[in-house]
């Protein structure tokens, strides 16, 4: 790769965005899939846009790529303006789902395509793309055809046809969702690895919520058209700000209560000390913050009748049914776990609950 995408982002490059969305709104007559969306996305972050299916994430995606033309707002890259600009016109580049290699081709040849487009002479093309195959790990397969490598191999591939012609920002589009578990856990390592050796802006869309914590910088979480929460994937877990973004981001036991007029909040399962704004109607409270013994600051929840449990490798997911008669989700140790019709006392440090916007 050139010296632009073989290490860190210029400080330079790094104080203005790479990308920008200005008051984007993407309509398909009287539907509505992308609502006057500004989001900016800083030059060599990894970035993710995560929802729900029609949650605008991948118009979204769409619109940058030129693929759409927004129906209202601006698109900029690197400060300049493409909102009219045709995919070719943009200094991006797309990874699909269905990795979109050519079957007649050598592996050699697919990565090459797109500088043998761009009129590249045949001793810097072949040097590009050896560099290419390289950084994805895969110098040797040049002279086969894509139906000779595995599911991951031609993900590579198609990473290494994406980047050899040098782009901005790299676009993909769920492009691990083909994938077993297992595999999809070792291409997201090495996304985030080749990422961080390349320095290129990635902007990466799933529906996923494991895979975007584990190679996002940045989680964008979009739901009905607009970004209902953004930040770093431990914030966005741990404290997320919408009711939406507590149950989408993984299992989740909302609490629905009100401020106490004296520095608490009054749940189903106890009054906790937790200074909220008034309009605070409910609290967001994962199930590993629930736990089976007290300790530091630690307070009493209740107690509840375990009535499912499931065995997850690391934990068993337990869900128990509360004195008050409300349902709650467990996390539980992975030996010696309390089986199903166990009564349990139940604790809970104050500073886990989450005050939640709608």
């Amino acid at each position: 790769m050139s010296a632009k995408t073989a290490g860190s982002v210029p400080a330079s490059a790094a104080s203005s965005p790479a990308v920008e969305f200005r008051g984007v709104t993407m309509r398909f007559g009287a539907f509505t899939a992308v609502e006057a969306v500004d989001l900016a996305v800083r030059a060599g972050d990894y970035l993710v846009l995560l929802g729900p299916s029609g949650g605008g994430k991948t118009t979204l995606l769409n619109i940058l790529g030129g693929f759409l033309t927004p129906s209202a707002g601006r698109v900029l890259i690197e400060g300049r303006d493409v909102t009219a600009l045709p995919p070719a016109r943009r200094p991006t580049t797309t990874v699909f789902q269905d990795y979109a290699l050519f079957p007649h081709m050598t592996i050699e040849a697919n990565v090459g395509f797109g500088l043998r487009m761009r009129r590249i002479g045949g001793a810097e093309r072949a040097a590009r793309v050896a560099r290419a195959l390289e950084l994805v790990g895969l110098a040797e397969t040049a002279r086969r055809r894509p139906h000779e490598l595995s599911g991951g191999q031609r993900q590579r591939i198609a990473l290494a046809r994406a980047l050899v012609v040098e782009p901005s920002v790299l676009l993909l589009d769920e492009p691990l969702g083909a994938l077993d578990l297992k595999l999809r856990r070792q291409m997201q390592e090495e996304l985030k690895a080749i990422q961080r050796r390349v320095g290129t802006t990635f902007v990466h869309v799933t529906h996923d919520q494991e895979e975007a914590m584990a190679i996002a910088d940045e989680i964008v979480v979009m739901n009905g058209g607009r970004i209902e929460d953004r930040g770093a994937p431990e914030r966005v877990y741990l404290r997320p700000r919408t009711r939406f973004t507590a149950t989408f981001m993984g299992d989740n036991n909302v609490l629905e209560g009100r401020p106490a007029g004296d520095g608490s909040f009054e749940t189903p399962i106890g009054r906790f000390p937790l200074e909220v704004a008034e309009a605070v109607a409910a609290l967001s409270l994962r199930p590993e913050h629930l736990h089976l013994e007290t300790g530091p600051g630690r307070l009493p929840a209740g107690t509840a009748l375990l009535e499912e449990s499931s065995f997850f490798g690391t934990h068993h997911q337990g869900v128990a049914r509360h004195e008050s008669g409300n349902s709650l989700r467990l996390r539980l140790p992975q030996q010696d776990a309390p089986a199903p019709g166990e009564r349990l006392s139940l604790f809970l440090d104050p500073a886990d609950l989450v005050p939640l916007a709608e």
